[in-house]
């Protein structure tokens, strides 16, 4: 079955994170991700720009609405994803339990509905 585990924390502006604890969290999370595609589970993982980066786009009264930044205001943000297919809900949780941003953040553990691929849509 497939889960995204989606990544929310804090996010930091890079200056007030050290170049030593970035490099940590980096090597955390590549060796995070290593043993994910290692156990054969990984199917892909993004890590997102900052928030101020995003585009927000919606659909009012037949009129497209652009507008910078994110859709809501708040601490957390989304910051990555990673798409597994696991036998159940507790090898979710389980994989969710070892990312590293766990640590200072929460994941949010997912289940996938449906999925396209193929040129086709999916039952996950």
């Amino acid at each position: 079955m497939r889960y995204s585990l989606l990544l929310n924390y804090s996010e930091t502006g890079g200056a007030q994170v050290s170049d030593d604890a970035m490099a940590e969290w980096q090597s955390a999370f590549d060796a995070y991700a290593k043993s994910l595609d290692a156990a054969g589970v990984l199917l892909t993982a993004d890590v997102l720009q900052p928030t101020a980066a995003s585009t927000t786009v919606t659909m009012r009264g037949g009129s497209l609405h652009v507008q910078d930044g994110p859709f809501a205001d708040s601490k957390e943000q989304l910051g990555g994803v990673f798409l597994i297919d696991v036998p159940d809900l507790d090898a979710a949780l389980a994989w969710a339990e070892k990312c590293p941003a766990a640590q200072w953040g929460t994941i949010e553990v997912r289940p996938t509905a449906v999925y396209f691929s193929g040129g086709q849509w999916n039952q996950a």
